[in-house]
């Protein structure tokens, strides 16, 4: 007897249906093709103990398993579950009148029960785009399924239960996600504010205009000066994420595997932090099963790089191309895979190996040459793409023990959202552009023009900061948010003169 299951594989965030085609026919031996690979070979053993477990069984006869399209490799332990219903329906052990309505996935284990897998909510929105009336997986993974709505969710335990819902005994309970509700009700949830830093007024003023024009930024002080501290608070002013912004991020985390039992949306922008000893694999994705980096894990978020000189210079390099296009792709010898990749880029460091050059009390104790050296780690075309550079001193013992509290986040985020709504308004007609960090070079001409005064004024500052040619750009576009802040339709003189202030690194004398 023949009968089809379907599951459901991953490339890149989105999902392909497979069909398990099950063949019990007269005769002896297992046959499992279509170009699994040692895992799905593997499910063998899991499910004849897990039928065994449960008190049924594989037949003792041939048994071919057909994995189609056969030209895609069949990767992970999630097919157990799909594998055994349809021997389990072709052996005519259980009922197959409804079993091709559902995507069925899930990993077994030896007594039967079911562990989570990778990519439920990219196959649940799969499943519902192919017409399938329902989805079957375990119960970890049930609420990211359901937030799809128009597609009836079972989580389940165990397979007992799954055999049970086939045969018309029991129906497992429905999961059910109110998604706008889920979505609004964890919006504004944020761990840290900015009304508890004391001080740095002036770096807090640097990530408003950041946050405003979707600005990379980095922070270069001494050790304790509060740069991590700052940029773990960068998430608390971003603009909230759009619904269909969370499912793409969701989708990201899904895939990825680091949704938990209870997690259904991610609502807040993500804030990842790896550490300096990732490799190139583990920043921007790959692997020889290629999985998401922390460059898309930051989708719709911040990437923050804490000690960045500390990073393998290789690492870094293989960041520039996704920051410029917002998607990375991976290539390999028969698949090539695209994940998106547009965040916004927090990075720290200390000015020399010993951490107090430029400092205001402590002596810097490195040799001639060294911090220069040290700051040559980190690329050019690297800190090209960094608009806003700043340096951090720390805060003095009068702003510490103040007891009266700083401006709170959701003030500040105000501001960053009236900014960002009219750069909306400006770019509708750019479907690829959404802030001003992002123009290009003829956009630039079009919305960052300047006048007479502000020419020279930019001219005088380049020459007596003997500022870099690649800082007249990105000192054009922190202008423009700047007067974006103070809703001004044309960049003004202190525009100008506040966006100059955050080119640190792009003056000559730093570090000589």
């Amino acid at each position: 007897m023949l009968v089809k299951t379907y599951g459901s594989t991953l490339i890149g965030v989105d999902a392909i249906t497979i069909t398990v085609e099950v063949s019990v026919d007269q005769g002896i031996n297992w046959f499992l093709v279509g170009l699994p690979d040692n895992a799905v070979k593997e499910s063998h053993q899991r499910i004849e103990a897990a039928l065994k477990h449960i008190g049924y069984k594989i037949p003792g006869k041939k048994i071919v398993i057909n994995m189609a399209p056969a030209d895609i490799r069949k990767e992970g332990s999630a097919y157990d579950l799909t594998i055994a219903i349809g021997i389990l329906a072709a052996s005519g052990q259980i009922k197959n009148n409804r079993i091709g309505e559902y995507i069925i996935m899930g990993e077994l284990s030896l007594d039967g029960g079911l562990q989570p897998i990778k990519g439920a909510l990219p196959i649940a929105i799969r499943a519902r785009e192919e017409g399938f009336k329902g989805f079957i997986l375990p119960a970890q993974n049930a609420r990211e399924a359901a937030i799809v709505n128009k597609l009836d969710v079972y989580g389940v335990e165990n397979i007992s239960e799954v055999i049970d819902f086939f045969n018309d005994k029991k129906t497992p309970e429905l999961t059910l996600v109110d998604t706008r509700e889920e979505f609004f009700s964890h919006l504004n949830n944020f761990e840290f504010d900015f009304e508890d830093v004391k001080g740095q007024e002036n770096i807090k003023r640097a990530l408003e205009i950041a946050a405003a024009g979707s600005h990379n930024v980095i922070f270069i002080g001494p050790p304790g000066a509060g740069k991590t501290m700052l940029a773990k608070r960068i998430p608390s002013i971003l603009p909230p994420l759009s619904l269909s912004e969370a499912l793409e991020t969701t989708k990201i985390h899904s895939v990825a595997g680091n949704l938990g039992s209870s997690d259904a949306l991610i609502s807040v922008r993500p804030f990842r932090s790896p550490h300096h000893t990732i490799s190139d694999a583990g920043l921007v994705g790959g692997g020889s099963f290629p999985t998401p980096g922390e460059i898309s894990l930051a989708q719709n978020g911040v990437l923050f790089l804490d000690e960045l000189p500390e990073f393998k210079r290789t690492v870094l390099e293989v960041m520039r191309q996704p920051m410029e296009d917002r998607k990375v792709r991976i290539s390999r010898s028969k698949i090539s895979i695209e994940y998106p990749s547009n965040f916004m880029l927090v990075a720290a460091m200390n000015p020399c190996p010993c951490g107090y050059y430029n400092h205001p009390e402590k002596e810097c104790v490195c040799a001639p040459g060294v911090v220069k050296k040290y700051l040559n780690r980190i690329s050019g075309p690297l800190l090209d793409r960094i608009d806003i550079q700043v340096e951090v001193v720390p805060v003095p013992f009068r702003d510490l023990a103040e007891s009266a509290m700083s401006e709170k986040s959701e003030a500040v985020r105000s501001r960053v959202i009236k900014a960002r709504t009219i750069q909306e308004t400006r770019f509708h007609q750019f479907p690829t552009i959404h802030a001003n960090a992002q123009m290009n070079s003829k956009m630039m001409q079009q919305y960052c023009q300047l006048e007479k005064e502000g020419h020279i004024l930019l001219k005088n500052a380049m020459e007596k900061l003997q500022l870099s040619a690649r800082a007249y750009d990105r000192i054009l576009k922190v202008a423009r948010t700047i007067a974006d802040l103070e809703s001004s339709p044309s960049i003004q003189n202190h525009h100008l003169a506040e966006a100059i202030q955050y080119r640190s690194l792009d003056r000559e004398s730093w570090g000589n």
